[in-house]
């Protein structure tokens, strides 16, 4: 295949798996990072872009580096974890930035190529933890969410111009990415005790979630097909936790999600 993919996060995790299966596919792989020069073990095939999604201007250069691309993949991102009322509003709007409207900017920054090309796809790399919210990780999945609901909205909009955009939610995989999530809690937190449960049963779950290869085939699934679905799910038995989101009350499902976090009922 003779087509360019834009992978953002492409030095490590997802993301560089992602690259390298692209590759493999015979694609152009352009593959962006905060520093490409301190990259420790580069992907034979791709090409890196500098990209720091907080600055407007390095979304700008990035797009315009990159040039005409046909596939778009809005991988990077950070993840944090805390309850609402110890996280600071400086480090949400940050997150915020990082993971929406960074990701957003560089999307706008390609359609109208892809627009005048009337071709491209773009996958939304979001998480199951914006179909399943979970207590103390309520600005990580709000991001999430943002981007599904941007990805869904611009679908219609998007599509008679040949241009496909969907989301694609991991569950918990094994990336590592517990070692580098920003974490937040208050000397003396009432919700210490919550807390930490929910912290313990993630690093758990983490330590043996899904492996990054699986994950970054659905990735690649979705942004090879020619008419993508506008979600893809894999990890924590996806197919079946989706049927039953379908079937059961909202309550029923949020009790569900915290009692695999090690966390009991609570009611108002």
């Amino acid at each position: 295949m003779s087509h360019i993919a834009l992978v953002t996060g492409a030095s490590s995790g997802i993301g560089a798996e992602v690259a390298r299966q692209l590759v493999a596919r015979g694609l152009t792989v352009l593959g962006t990072s905060r520093r490409p020069d301190a990259i420790a073990n580069p992907i034979p095939g791709v090409t890196y872009l500098e990209l720091d999604q907080n600055d407007p201007a390095s979304i700008a250069r990035c797009a315009e580096h990159a040039g005409a691309i046909d596939i778009l993949i809005n991988n990077a991102g950070e993840s944090q974890m805390g309850p609402l009322e110890d996280t600071p509003m400086d480090a949400i709007e940050k997150l915020f930035a990082t993971n929406v409207f960074g990701p957003i900017a560089l999307t706008k920054a390609v359609l109208p190529g892809m627009r005048e090309r009337r071709h491209g796809t773009v996958v939304m790399v979001g998480s199951m933890l914006s179909s399943f919210p979970l207590a103390f990780r309520s600005s990580y999945g709000a991001t999430k969410s943002a981007l599904k609901a941007f990805a869904d909205g611009s679908r219609r909009e998007l599509a008679p111009f040949g241009i496909a955009i969907c989301t694609v939610e991991p569950g918990t995989i094994a990336t590592g990415i517990g070692d580098r999530r920003s974490y937040f809690l208050a000397d003396n937190s009432p919700y210490r005790g919550d807390y930490d449960t929910v912290a313990a049963a993630t690093r758990r779950n983490e330590d043996a979630g899904l492996a990054v290869a699986p994950m970054a085939e659905v990735i690649v699934e979705a942004a090879l097909a020619k008419d993508p679905k506008p979600l893809y799910a894999k990890g924590n038995k996806a197919p079946i936790v989706f049927a039953l989101r379908r079937l059961l009350p909202r309550r029923t499902i949020g009790d569900i999600t915290g009692r695999f976090h090690g966390l009991s009922k609570a009611r108002p």
